[in-house]
């Protein structure tokens, strides 16, 4: 297939040459995928991050392009937890400081990595994250018999936690959503509504601050970016319009499906 060219906006915009026609409608759907999965159930990286592997980018490449492009579609998953994250603000306030020292170190530790080293850890990686969000049902089932948190909850868990869980998601981020609910729900006196809202804002925290550090590191795909940003911003608002109705299980599925199938291409490879 030919490559298609945008005159006046690959070069000034997304800052590359011309993309085949096939890689662009791919990027675009991928991106409108996992935002769509971001906002309904998590787990939208292992949409996006297989594709951008299959399209041939090296796997540092595509983990610091897919967090900066699919940023945007976490906004629109906000809005279905504005209730919830209302009362919140003094929490979210402190627990802030700790996701973004947490985001930027995870950020950083993943650009002093080489791009062979990332390769090996990658399957892994993708592996153990398909396997967290296989386990999200359990996960909540167990948090919501949980008992034995004080009125105050576990102030030192909490802040370890969080700090552990936005290292992680700046260095790679999938599943980070089912880890932040694990934390908060195991060391906050609280429903899993609310924890969920503060998961949401803490995700596009270290998201955001990733994303920053990756602008300033260049090492991106422009291209994919800007594909898969558009495409994430509308699925993430599509996500969070039909997060009540759509059936969850499934879309959970397809989206350990597609992990598992990627870590075993990984591994052997």
């Amino acid at each position: 297939m030919r490559p298609v060219r945008w005159p006046g906006v690959a070069t000034t915009i997304l800052g590359v040459g011309p993309l085949s026609a096939s890689h662009v409608v791919l990027l675009l759907a991928a991106g409108v995928v996992a935002g769509f999965f971001n906002g309904v159930a998590g787990g939208g990286s292992l949409i996006s991050f297989p594709l951008l592997l299959a399209l041939g980018y090296p796997a540092l490449t595509a983990n610091i392009t897919n967090t900066v492009g699919i940023w945007p579609g976490y906004l629109g998953g906000a809005a279905g937890f504005r209730e919830q994250i209302a009362d919140q603000r003094d929490r979210l306030a402190r627990l802030s400081l700790v996701a973004v020292a947490g985001g930027v170190t995870g950020a950083v530790l993943l650009l002093t990595t080489s791009s062979a080293t990332f390769s090996r850890l990658a399957p892994w990686l993708v592996l153990g994250a398909s396997l967290l969000f296989a386990a999200q049902p359990l996960l909540r089932r167990l948090l919501r018999g949980h008992s034995g948190v004080g009125v105050h909850g576990h102030p030192v868990l909490l802040a370890a936690g969080v700090y552990l869980v936005s290292v992680y998601g700046g260095y790679f981020g999938a599943a980070m959503g089912v880890m932040f609910l694990a934390v908060l729900g195991l060391a906050l006196p609280d429903s899993i509504a609310r924890t969920s809202g503060l998961r949401t804002v803490l995700s596009i925290l270290v998201n955001g601050v990733a994303a920053a550090v990756f602008l300033v590191h260049r090492g991106l795909a422009w291209h994919a970016v800007g594909l898969l940003a558009v495409g994430s911003l509308l699925g993430g608002w599509a996500g969070a319009r039909v997060a009540l109705s759509i059936p969850a299980a499934a879309l959970r599925a397809v989206v350990v499906v597609i992990g598992l199938g990627t870590a075993v291409k990984l591994l052997v490879s």
